[in-house]
């Protein structure tokens, strides 16, 4: 599922962060399975070439720092509607277009660059999610406690429950919806509680992998 533009309703569809549309729709009822080299992995992470690396070295790793988490949530509110895949593929373009998600420099973005950003084939052309991005960029500026704090203050505990089918991955949780509210409140938009769930997914404040994946326990920060 994935989130209407302002979070107020969701048609299903779009894969949330590769997990929350993928395990929960391709990989629903199923546990681990096994990949080519043996270890066991969530379903998604192996439906896909692109995604098994995303799946093994990214996905679930603790994510800290303004401009990373902006990055994760901006290509979450991009992916609204679309594969994930789709996204992946198209991340480095993303980060050339958008000045590598530097919040300052989003910010000060124009019309000249929503025109640049709208004829860039590169990455996905869509006017209210670009504009999004920028409306975003600048309200993360005005955070006190900056967009990383404010989001890990939403970080599920180590002691949560580990999924064990995709089945058990939720499309959102009471915790996303309390964070999108918030950041709603803080002027951000495109921050529905699936899209914040699947960033929430993606920067590991919450482990989705399933209880058997190989990839579960291994929660080194994934800054890059």
């Amino acid at each position: 599922m994935t989130d209407a533009p302002l979070g107020q309703s969701a048609s299903p569809g779009a894969g949330a962060a590769g997990a929350a549309g993928a395990a929960g729709a391709a990989g629903a009822g199923k546990g681990a399975v096994a990949g080519p080299d043996g270890r066991l992995r969530c379903p998604w992470g192996l439906s896909s070439p692109d995604y098994v690396a995303y799946h093994d070295i990214e996905w679930g790793r603790p994510v800290r720092g303004d401009r990373l988490i902006f990055e994760r949530l901006s290509l979450e509110a991009f992916q609204s509607g679309l594969s994930w895949l789709t996204i992946l593929r198209k991340r480095e373009n993303f980060r050339r277009a958008f000045a590598d998600f530097d919040l300052e420099a989003v910010a000060a973005f124009g019309e000249d660059d929503v025109a640049r950003l709208l004829a860039d084939a590169g990455i996905i052309r869509n006017r209210a999610k670009i504009r999004a991005a920028i409306n975003n960029a600048r309200a993360a500026l005005e955070l006190k406690e900056g967009l990383s704090d404010l989001f890990w203050g939403y970080a599920n505990p180590p002691s949560a429950p580990a999924p064990v089918t995709g089945a058990d991955v939720p499309p959102q949780t009471p915790a996303s919806k309390q964070l999108a509210k918030e950041l709603r409140a803080r002027g951000f938009v495109f921050t529905g509680p699936v899209t914040v769930y699947a960033a929430m997914q993606a920067c590991g404040l919450v482990n989705d992998h399933l209880a058997a994946c190989f990839a579960r326990d291994n929660n080194v920060d994934s800054n890059q």
